[in-house]
């Protein structure tokens, strides 16, 4: 199989396991991941802990739900669909008469064909969601309805994989594992992250990266609580969601708009040549706003292709396996992979040689080299990274200035180390 068909392989394994904040379809998908990442750690963190000013919510885990009608046949049924079930729904068992039933029921009469994702993490209620056209069918005075679930003391779990480097500094890789049967808005996210770290965890490193994989918000949250010793190593991070549907890239900046991590991504997509949006950060959408909070300020972006709430499948069962393709998951593997190849290879360098241009032919460096880099796009990638290599510039600022791809310009660097003409400075 091919990178795309391996990464899609994964979201069908994931995609019929109910998940949600906490419960056991949580622990199954972190099982799944750890045989394909083996250094993958599951921390358990019980139900009333504080976290930051949250506290862990009770665990919820879910057997069976069903609404029958007056002839005992099933009219709505999880297990046919488990987006069917409001998550968190409290255990229900008796009749009820269709005006009742009604006041629980979620649909979407603009898109009557689809079943809506509802969630009640932080209340005390219950209900199904359906398809507009099933509602408008129900016509029975009474109904069954079944709920058997539980909500009691338990705990959260997620994920977390840390992949040391040649120094502790760190980036941050996030994603949520919380969303049940929904295969852009979760689980593409979960594939590239998982498909990621297995090619780092192949290839040298400058940072250590740190993988987490939380449920959304209460995740984040509570890993932040349990990092406050380490969190100041985070350099660069990145949110990684909606990563297998159609439409242009879209990456979020950080709470900062200006961090290292903002600039490589926007050069990354540019040279890329593909469509593409640069969103200035706000304190909505997926985690990075809890990485982003004012006292951790933490330098996360979050890249995504069409954003949340931006096309038509979003929350619905129309985020299925076909609107999740491999070409899509593979090219959003690449850009990322090609984005974290900037960020560990942006240095900053010294010029040995900066009275003048030192002369660079009988050092052999006009000569072709090896990938295509040669004539005049090699000269001036050369000439550039020596003139701006005063300590001061980083290689991405060369590449941003000088309308050179990041590649041409790290090698140029390369070879003029290479030839004592320039001194790699410390981070």
């Amino acid at each position: 199989m091919g990178p795309g068909e391996q990464l899609h392989a994964l979201v069908r394994r994931l995609f019929p396991i109910c998940r949600s904040i906490t419960g056991d379809g949580v622990r199954q998908t972190l099982a799944i991941l750890g045989e394909y990442l083996p250094g993958l750690q599951v921390h358990e963190v019980p139900t009333g802990t504080p976290v930051l000013d949250w506290t862990v919510p009770r665990e919820w885990n879910i057997r069976e739900a069903w609404v029958k009608n007056q002839r005992g046949e099933k009219v709505i049924d999880f297990e046919a669909n488990n987006l069917h079930l409001v998550g968190y729904s409290v255990p229900v068992r008796r009749w009820v008469t269709r005006a009742e039933l009604e006041e629980h029921l979620h649909s979407l009469p603009e898109q009557p064909g689809l079943i809506p994702y509802r969630t009640a993490y932080y209340a005390e209620a219950w209900g199904f969601c359906l398809a507009h056209t099933a509602r408008l069918a129900l016509t029975d005075d009474t109904y069954e309805v079944c709920i058997d679930s539980t909500l009691a003391p338990g705990a959260l779990t997620y994920g977390e994989l840390l992949l040391p480097g040649e120094t502790e500094d760190e980036i941050l890789l996030s994603c949520h594992i919380c969303h049940p049967a929904l295969a852009n808005d979760n689980l593409s996210g979960v594939a590239v992250a998982t498909y990621l770290a297995r090619h780092l965890a192949r290839e040298p490193r400058r940072y250590s990266y740190r993988f987490v994989f939380v449920p959304g918000t209460i995740g984040s949250l509570t890993w932040l609580s349990r990092h406050f010793d380490t969190v100041g190593r985070v350099r660069h991070g990145l949110v990684l969601t909606l990563l297998g549907g159609p439409g242009a890239f879209t990456y979020k900046q950080s709470r900062r708009g200006n961090a290292v991590v903002d600039q490589a991504a926007a050069l990354v997509l540019a040279q890329a040549g593909v469509p593409h949006a640069v969103r200035p950060f706000s304190p909505y959408g997926y985690d990075e706003r809890q990485y982003c909070s004012p006292g951790f300020n933490l330098p996360v972006g979050c890249f995504s292709r069409a954003p949340f709430g931006e096309f038509a499948e979003y929350h619905t069962s129309a985020d299925n396996l076909d609107f999740v393709r491999p070409d899509q998951l593979a090219e959003s593997l690449d850009l990322v992979q090609e984005l974290l190849a900037v960020l560990d290879a942006n240095r900053r360098y010294r010029s040995r040689s900066p009275y003048g241009e030192p002369q660079l032919g009988r050092r052999g460096l006009y000569k072709n080299v090896g990938g295509g880099l040669d004539g005049a796009a090699w000269q001036m990638a050369l000439l550039w990274v020596l003139n701006l290599s005063d300590g001061q510039h980083t290689l991405l600022h060369i590449a941003e200035r000088a309308g050179l791809p990041f590649a041409q310009v790290h090698q140029a660097a390369i070879a003029l180390q290479g030839t004592d003409l320039l001194e790699l400075l410390p981070d």
